[in-house]
């Protein structure tokens, strides 16, 4: 499929309303608020946008949702785009500062909040001008603001598509900042059956009888993709699970509940859930029949311990925001444990060194991707664009292999790699072997200074559940990377932590360890 394939006038809400002639009343939503049809979202989507058009929102200007994943976010998603709208998605575990930044960066004009999170916001909601109205989705009736239910309530539910382009843009996403202040990138209407179709049908199978779960946000393009556009795209149902990702527990007991066939991880989840003794006896995932990894590599150990446990294999994926989802992956019945797997069809990847010559297989390189569904900026970040956004290709920052076989092999971070006496050395290289005693949950390594000012590597380390820190157990891992690694590659620190600093998806921010 080519965006030359759709029509040149086209608007996402198709995704949705496509469904509705054979399929509208097939449950298209469940929820722990709820469980809604095709239509009685459609129905909610048209109120929303002649809400939306009734408090001023114009063609081209964007509406925020922060709000936890509830079919509220999916309306008024799905709303904004409909009326010619812009659509953003914020992330909810971010600081009243970064909500600053980004109202102000985009431009917002409406802003829908959650009541457990609008005091994140109330004070800095009066410093943007471009901000008139915000909605609170609250079950509270006594309180003194504009409730979703009271803003939505007399509105008519039928409404036409704006005439969009498929070219027009119609959501706004930030990166999850791993390197520090988040960046903008803006989708087209065209990306989004691109996406469902190259990756949600071509590459997972996806069906109108699969149903789909995901850890990952609605905020997050990992998540929205593989947990509302690509089930609607072929009929299929999601659910929606609005409780905190790393409750290993609760990720269980939904699946129990709602019995996906489809689940969309991060490896910090899949290890977390490793973690719990004897969970597959005390919970029901019989329903699952893929599981899909994305955010940062998926280490060797916790594939094959989850494939050994469930007898289901894990597809470990790469895709970014500016590509908007996957563009890599492992293909089902052709894993290679560890690996990202291989290009997918719609996209090609290029393996170059730092003169943008291409290397050769067995080398690592500089990861450079092009497909129809590529971001052509940043927002307001123009220097940053002109680093990232080289011609038809995506310079992605990650550092690859390719085997004899056209597998790829993640090597870290362009900005990752330390150089150690001289000597480049991979912080995934140390990590994998870390991640290889029985003890450790999960780990990083990051470049340190010594007291005479030379780069080392020092490592941090989670233990697991029912594993307390000893001085035998940190010789023990000392000894580990003495005997697998060279000595300018072994961890000269080594500092136990109760848990790493990760974004809301996942992925590890190193930054953080280097700032301590």
């Amino acid at each position: 499929m080519k965006a030359a394939d759709l029509p040149i006038y086209y608007n996402i809400c198709e995704i949705l309303e496509h469904n509705l002639e054979h399929r509208g009343d097939k449950i298209a939503l469940f929820s722990e608020n709820g469980s809604f049809t095709f239509r009685e979202v459609s129905e909610q989507v048209n109120r929303v946008g002649n809400a939306l058009i009734r408090s001023g929102v114009q063609f081209g200007e964007c509406v925020a949702i922060l709000c936890p994943d509830r079919p509220e976010w999916v309306s008024v998603f799905f709303a904004t785009a409909k009326i010619g709208g812009v659509a953003l998605g914020l992330n909810t575990l971010l600081k009243t500062d970064e909500y600053d930044y980004i109202l102000k960066d985009a431009r917002v004009k409406i802003l829908v909040v959650h009541d457990s999170l609008k005091a994140l916001v109330e004070p800095i909601i009066k410093k943007h001008n471009t901000l008139i109205k915000v909605i609170i989705i609250t079950d509270n009736k006594s309180m003194k603001c504009t409730t979703f239910t009271d803003w939505i309530g007399g509105e008519k539910s039928e409404l036409d598509s704006a005439t969009t382009h498929r070219e027009d843009f119609c959501s706004l996403h930030y990166s999850s900042g791993t390197t520090g202040v988040p960046k903008g990138v803006l989708h087209m209407h065209k990306d989004y059956p691109l996406i469902a179709q190259l990756s949600g049908v071509n590459l997972f199978g996806i069906t109108e009888n699969d149903r789909t779960f995901s850890v990952a946000k609605l905020f997050f393009v990992y998540g929205i993709g593989g947990n509302l556009i690509f089930p609607w795209y072929v009929g299929a149902s999601c659910v929606l699970y609005a409780g905190p990702p790393r409750q290993a527990a609760a990720v269980l007991k939904a699946i129990t509940t709602f019995k996906p066939t489809v689940f969309v991880s991060v490896p910090t989840i899949y290890s977390a859930i490793l973690s719990l003794p004897n969970f597959y006896k005390r919970y029901d995932i019989r329903s699952l029949r893929m599981c899909i990894s994305a955010g940062e590599p998926l280490p060797l150990q916790t594939w094959n311990t989850w494939r050994d446990t469930t007898e289901i294999e894990i597809l470990d994926t790469i895709g970014c925001t500016e590509t908007y989802h996957t563009f890599m992956a492992n293909r089902p019945g052709e894993v290679r444990p560890g690996s990202s797997g291989k290009p997918i069809r719609g996209y090609d990847v290029r393996l170059v060194d730092d003169e943008g010559k291409d290397v050769q297989a067995g080398v690592v390189g500089n990861l450079m991707v092009r497909g129809e569904s590529t971001a052509l900026f940043y927002l307001h970040q123009s220097e940053k664009t002109r680093h990232s956004f080289r011609g038809e290709w995506l310079f992605t920052g990650d550092q690859y292999l390719q085997d004899k076989d056209g597998y790829y092999w993640h090597k870290g971070r362009v900005d990752d790699m330390l150089k150690v006496g001289g000597l480049w050395v991979s912080p995934i290289e140390i990590e994998e072997v870390l991640s290889g005693h029985d003890s450790v949950a999960d780990c990083a390594v990051v470049g340190h200074y010594d007291n005479a000012g030379l780069l080392k590597p020092k490592a941090f380390v989670c233990l697991r559940n029912g594993v307390e820190p000893s001085d035998e157990l940190f010789e023990q891992l000392v000894k580990l990377c003495a005997k697998t690694l060279d000595a300018h590659k072994r961890p000269r620190w080594l500092e136990f932590n109760n848990d790493l600093p990760r974004t809301s998806t996942g992925k590890l921010q190193r930054f953080k360890l280097r700032e301590q």
